[in-house]
C-alpha cells in the first residue's frame, strides 16, 4: 500500500466518526484501529489531530465544489438543486450529517485552524449560491437556504424521518402537522 493510499484511508475513517459525532468523536487511536495501524502510524501522516481535520475539511470542501461545479451562469433553481442534492444525500447515502455543519456547531472547541477552514467551506457554497443567484435578489437568499438545509438534515436524522428533509426543502411540500 503507498503511502498516499494510507493517507486516504485515515482521511476516510476519520471522515465516517467526525461525520457521526464531531470533532471530538474520534481520536488517533480510534483511527489507527479502524486501519489497522499503529497510533503512531498515524501521527506519521498527520503531526496533531488539528492538521487531520483541517485537511479532512479542505478535502471536504473540494468534493463538494467539485460536485456543485460551476454556479456561473447557472440557473438559480438549478444552483439551489444542487446545493440540495449535496445535503440530500449525506442524509440518504451517507446517513450522516454534513462535516462542517457539525463542525460549524463545535466552532469554540475548534482548534483555530479548522474553525477558519470549516468557514471558508460555508462562504464557498454562499458565493456558489450568490453567483448563479445575481443581483436581482429574486431568490431566497443563500445563507438562509444553506441555514435551511443544515437545519433540515438535523431534524430528518434527530427524528429520524428522511423524508421531513424534502418536506422543508420545499416549503410547499409541509404538512399542517409534523
Amino acid at each position: 500500500m503507498t503511502s498516499s493510499d494510507m493517507r486516504t484511508r485515515i482521511l476516510d475513517a476519520a471522515e465516517r466518526r467526525a461525520r457521526s459525532g464531531g470533532y471530538n468523536a474520534f481520536s488517533f487511536r480510534d483511527i489507527a484501529q479502524d486501519v489497522s495501524i499503529k497510533s503512531a502510524s498515524v501521527h506519521y501522516y498527520f503531526p496533531g489531530k488539528a492538521d487531520l481535520a483541517r485537511e479532512l475539511v479542505e478535502r471536504y470542501a473540494t468534493r463538494i465544489e467539485a460536485q456543485l461545479g460551476d454556479p456561473v451562469g447557472l440557473d438559480p433553481a438549478e444552483a439551489i438543486r444542487r446545493v440540495t442534492d449535496v445535503f440530500r444525500a449525506a442524509l440518504v447515502k451517507d446517513d450522516r450529517m454534513c462535516l462542517c455543519g457539525l463542525f460549524g456547531a463545535e466552532r469554540d472547541t475548534l482548534p483555530p485552524d479548522v474553525s477558519a477552514a470549516t468557514a471558508a467551506f460555508f462562504r464557498m457554497i454562499i458565493a456558489f449560491l450568490e453567483t448563479s443567484f445575481g443581483k436581482d435578489g429574486s431568490a431566497e437568499l443563500p445563507s438562509a437556504l444553506l441555514a435551511r438545509l443544515e437545519g433540515a438534515l438535523i431534524l430528518a436524522r434527530s427524528l429520524n424521518t428522511p423524508s421531513l428533509f424534502d418536506q422543508i426543502c420545499d416549503p410547499g411540500g409541509l404538512p399542517d402537522r409534523l
